[in-house]
């Protein structure tokens, strides 16, 4: 990230820790929320955008040097540090005020509009070759997977190819001909800023040498050109865990494009389509069936073969038993989670034997007639 975009962003208030935080927790505030706001798990729109900005502040603050570089450039937004002469305890007129109470937005003209205060650091950030001057985390890859329908009730794990930007294998990601390694940059001495004069005041600003990073490549790797990646076929193995949906996406933390200048790489995301099954269809984590009976069967009741994604199992129909009836076979959905539901469905047959005809009419003129009485109750006919 441009440090120019750090002027605009309260990365603190993204995560909800103090800026007095530890590193642990950062990161414990960072899992919590990645945890909540992962588009995986909330279907809000706006998760997405939240987990990114999230990823983006905890990028910047678990990282030492870039958080180092984030908080003096957070004091000298506020009035608090790169100024010579100025302390916190003769500011007045605001947080952008200069020595003897005179507010900086008024100097520089403007109060937060354009030309304002703010506008003055980011032309002074943006000065030079115009490159980004900071680690930048990599961006997001996407690829879509088709699965069996088995597979994406229980589970599998597969192998995905795609030619995408990712880690030198040469030089690993850091840019330097192997043999070799980035070193200290002489300019600024490793700190990745440099203190520049305007005037009554002195600003810090990210080294033009070393971009920031604090670290120079003398002897650029042969195959990346320095950059610490390429552009090359890659075989990703994805774990699909059991029960995802049609639609779903897969993320894959830090298999997306390489970061720059020691920045975390993005992520890569999967999303699944699922083969419809000629058999069986998908009711949350519950697998269904219809199962075809005849009308002894489900008239005096019977045992049948069921067909699950794990093999046959024996299925007790019970004595009158009506059509659309749900039977549940236990532990045969997502495993763990869900059940076969088996809705049965009485078949009538559409031409009988003679035989077959004259044991029905036997039948018929046993059994009792159908309740209709209801009918005739309610319509009066």
């Amino acid at each position: 990230m441009a440090s120019q975009e750090w002027l605009e962003k309260d990365f603190y208030a993204v995560l909800g820790v103090p800026q007095d935080s530890s590193k642990k927790d950062i990161e414990k505030a960072y899992r919590k929320l990645a945890r909540e706001l992962h588009p995986d798990h909330n279907p809000d729109p706006d998760a997405e955008e939240r987990f990114k900005g999230v990823s983006e502040a905890y990028s910047v603050l678990h990282d030492d040097k870039s958080r180092s570089e984030y908080d003096q450039i957070q004091l000298m937004k506020s009035g608090r540090g790169g100024f010579g002469g100025m302390h916190s305890g003769g500011m007045r007129g605001g947080a952008h005020a200069a020595p003897g109470g005179i507010n900086l937005e008024d100097l520089f003209g403007g109060s937060g509009g354009s030309g304002g205060f703010s506008d003055l650091f980011g032309d002074i950030f943006s000065r030079g070759s115009g490159r980004r001057t900071s680690a930048q985390r990599g961006g997001d890859l996407r690829t879509h997977i088709t699965l069996d329908f088995a597979d994406a009730v229980q589970g599998t794990t597969t192998d995905i190819r795609m030619r995408a930007p990712g880690e030198c294998e040469t030089c690993h990601g850091s840019g330097a001909k192997p043999g070799t390694a980035p070193t200290t940059c002489p300019k600024c001495n490793g700190r990745g800023l440099v203190t520049e004069n305007q005037g009554a005041f002195s600003f810090a600003q990210p080294c033009p040498d070393c971009e920031g990073t604090g670290t120079v490549v003398t002897d650029p790797c042969p195959d990346c050109g320095g950059t610490g990646a390429t552009t090359k076929e890659r075989v990703i193995t994805v774990r699909v865990p059991a029960g995802i949906g049609d639609g779903q996406s897969i993320r894959l933390a830090g298999r997306g494009s390489p970061g720059e200048k020691g920045g975390p790489a993005g992520d890569l995301l999967v999303r699944v389509t699922v083969r419809a099954h000629p058999l069986f269809a998908r009711d949350g984590d519950n697998v269904t069936l219809r199962l075809p009976v005849s009308f002894p069967e489900a008239a005096l009741g019977a045992k049948v073969k069921v067909p699950t994604l794990d093999g046959p199992v024996t299925l007790r129909i019970p004595e009158g038993t009506p059509t659309g009836r749900v039977l549940r076979v236990k532990g045969r959905g997502v495993p763990g989670k869900g059940d076969l539901l088996v809705t049965v469905d009485v078949e009538v047959p559409a031409s009988l034997s003679d035989e077959a005809k004259a044991a029905l009419e036997q039948y018929a003129a046993a059994a009792p007639p159908a309740d209709r009485a209801r009918l005739e109750q309610l319509t009066g006919q």
